[in-house]
């Protein structure tokens, strides 16, 4: 008699068992099987990142967006943002590097008039490129000395107290 009795809090889960058993599309086996397979599949080691802009790309390219902001022709503004495109997509430049490049990259474009206001924003974008783009290749030295400053007592007004 409690065999035929079906709870109603566990009805829904007893129907989804008989219809998962049931179906075609749901096979017993299939899970484990495809855990197996990608288990197996061999583990792929992360894309090494591309190598870092040497001095002399960078040099270049400044001597570019100085040419494109003094010229202002579009052989010389074409190179220079050409040149600064593949760069946004690094991912080992900083924000300040990268917010040159963009600089660059957006403004180097022959204008109608090469007024002073284009001029200066181009060539401030090739002022900061090399600053802060350039490899940084300074280390942490420790400090000689492993003394801790002296602890002070009560406010300092009366000396050696």
């Amino acid at each position: 008699m409690a065999a035929d009795r079906i709870d109603p809090v566990c009805a829904p889960m007893q129907s989804a068992r008989q219809t998962a058993s049931q179906s075609p599309w749901l096979l017993p086996g299939l899970g484990a099987s495809l855990m197996g397979l990608l288990l197996a599949m061999p583990l792929q080691a992360a894309p090494k990142d591309p190598p870092y802009p040497t001095l002399e790309e960078l040099r270049e390219l400044q001597l570019l967006t100085f040419t494109c902001g003094r010229e202002n022709t579009a052989e010389s503004c074409n190179k220079a943002s050409a040149m600064a495109d593949p760069l946004m997509d690094h991912p080992r430049l900083g924000a300040n590097c990268k917010d040159a490049i963009w600089t660059i990259r957006e403004r180097a474009k022959p204008a109608a008039t090469n007024n002073y206001e284009r001029r200066e924003i181009i060539n401030r974008a090739g002022q900061d490129l090399i600053p802060f783009c350039k490899l940084q290749n300074r280390t942490v030295v420790p400090s000689k000395k492993e003394e801790k400053p002296k602890e002070k007592k009560g406010f300092g007004l009366i000396p050696g107290s």
